[in-house]
């Protein structure tokens, strides 16, 4: 069974008398009455990091990989609590050092601060955070309407490049691998734009299992469908000179997460105003796409003859 299929089937009916946990069906539990937000997140080895010869570059990713999600609906995180579960070989005392050194510059970054959180043994390393803000309003999932805009912040893409260097699946040069790889392990959240969510968009979410995936989550339960247009889908150059010199196909770089960038729709009334936002933040937001009421889904490719999308379906947990 695939994750969505667990929480629906099994986990979804405990959350019956619990409105604040938004029927497991977003990424936060939002309690308006208390204005908390909260979030939380597992990182496994092997699964959500390839291994920790970066200890510190890996607790970075994870931290600003649980938080997105906060920032991802229009709230700021204030407090994380941070588990993990390892054996000595993971927590050395020079590796220690190493993730006290990151988390102490992700706490000034971000202005968050370490609360708690618990330490176990384990033959597997994984961490598990617990991001926590307060806010009166925050910008729901399902909430999109037809005709919408969809949007995302950012670039698509470079993260999953980052990856693929990482495993040598690619051969890049010290300059791309550098950049790339950066990309990878640090995500740059649009945290500024993030205040301003509540004000335009209708539904958001961060990009991390991949834009088509996250994008099918964004309506999941509304009998709305979508057209992407893929060349409107925004890459960085980086990534327009790698697929250029190595020949590649872009659309086989663009749907697999880690981007951690902010997926919303809006309405179109909104669009002057979002654009004089994205000039005034230098804050990159493309539309991408439309919401439509055919509970059809559809992605255009640059002859706009739609093309199957399964096949970019992303990261889904399977059990």
């Amino acid at each position: 069974m695939n994750e969505e299929f667990l929480i629906n089937s099994y986990l979804k009916k405990l959350s019956k008398n619990n409105p604040s946990s938004l029927n497991l069906n977003d990424d936060v539990f939002f309690d308006k009455i208390k204005q908390l937000v909260i979030s939380v997140d597992t990182y496994n080895e092997g699964i959500h990091f390839l291994n920790f010869n970066n200890p510190d570059l890996v607790i970075r990713k994870i931290l600003r990989s649980s938080i997105s999600d906060i920032y991802a609906k229009g709230a700021k995180p204030n407090y994380f609590f941070l588990a993990g579960s390892g054996n000595k070989k993971h927590f050395t005392k020079k590796n220690m050092l190493l993730i006290n050194k990151s988390l102490f510059n992700e706490q000034n970054r971000f202005n968050i601060k370490l609360s708690g959180g618990d330490t176990t043994s384990s033959k597997n390393l994984s961490f598990t955070v617990i991001s926590l803000g307060y806010s009166n309003k925050i910008v729901y999932r399902n909430k999109a309407k037809n005709g919408d805009d969809i949007y995302v912040t950012g670039n698509i893409g470079d993260s999953f490049i980052g990856l693929k260097a990482l495993q040598n699946k690619i051969k890049l040069n010290s300059n791309q691998k550098k950049y790339f790889v950066d990309k990878y392990y640090s995500p740059n959240i649009p945290i500024k734009f993030s205040s301003h969510l509540v004000k335009i968009a209708n539904c958001s979410m961060d990009v991390s299992d991949g834009l088509v995936i996250d994008l099918n989550k964004l309506i999941n339960k509304q009998k709305l469908g979508y057209l992407i247009d893929i060349d409107k889908i925004p890459i960085s150059n980086h990534l327009k000179q790698l697929i250029k010199q190595k020949k590649m196909k872009t659309l086989n770089y663009l749907f697999h997460g880690d981007d951690y960038q902010i997926l919303f729709t809006a309405s179109k009334s909104k669009r002057k105003y979002i654009k004089t936002l994205s000039s005034k933040m230098n804050q990159k937001i493309s539309i991408i796409g439309q919401i439509n009421t055919k509970s059809k889904i559809y992605l255009l490719d640059n002859r706009r003859i739609p093309i199957k999308y399964l096949k970019y379906h992303g990261y889904s947990h399977i059990f």
